[in-house]
């Protein structure tokens, strides 16, 4: 007889991520079809694959990082807007105001190096994310509207700012933190062991991206 192989997801931690992914493709799907975009189109200036989106917004699958940035730019807003769609609040909140998220919950994203899970709520007017695990390479520049601080808690990361056509890279470790206005490309690379490093970033929520370049 065939050894069986032992379910390690929980139950109920599988209803709640199927949930969280739910909350998040239906947050694009609404998206979309404000922006007036097909499936298509959006795959299409997302550079994504239309079987993919098709599976993300009906919650069969989860982004990546890199993968949510490309949808939130062609749908003029960020992905930390976008990820904080999907912070569905618990039901020992103390009040309806208060958004309580404990260790180990919300839906974590794929990022280089490691995941990403966001704390905050679309009720508020600023996305904290925390990151753990970070890539030993940099990737591509990022950039969004909103000011962002960014909190090392453990490891060492290099952080690159481009303004105004210049560029400035900081060495950052634990306690250090950095804050830079919105519309800065950035990008950062772990010195050392990427999987050690522990990021908490803010981001304030101004609204919607005037453009999305």
């Amino acid at each position: 007889m065939p050894a069986r192989t032992a379910n390690t997801t929980p139950p109920a931690a599988a209803d709640t991520d199927a949930l969280l992914r739910a909350e998040l493709g239906g947050a694009i799907r609404k998206l979309r079809k404000e922006r007036g975009l097909t499936l298509v189109q959006l795959a299409e200036a997302a550079a994504l694959s239309h079987p993919f989106l098709s599976q993300l917004e009906r919650g069969l699958t989860r982004p990546s990082m890199p993968s949510l940035h490309r949808i939130a730019r062609a749908l003029g807003t960020t992905q930390q807007a976008l990820m904080a769609t999907a912070a569905v609040p618990h039901t020992d909140d103390a009040a309806d105001t208060v958004h309580l998220v404990r260790a180990g919950t919300g839906l974590p994203v794929s990022n280089t190096g490691g995941t990403a899970r966001m704390l905050g709520t679309p009720a508020y007017s600023f996305h904290p994310v925390e990151y753990t695990g970070v890539g030993e390479v940099f990737a591509d520049f990022y950039d969004h509207p909103g000011d962002e601080f960014v909190y090392v808690i453990a490891g060492e990361i290099e952080i690159e700012l481009q303004t105004d056509g210049a560029s400035g890279l900081h060495r950052l470790g634990p306690g250090d933190s950095v804050s830079y206005p919105g519309g800065t490309s950035h990008r950062w690379r772990a010195v050392g062991d990427g999987s050690q490093v522990r990021l908490l970033t803010v981001q304030n929520a101004p609204g919607e991206a005037d453009n999305h370049g």
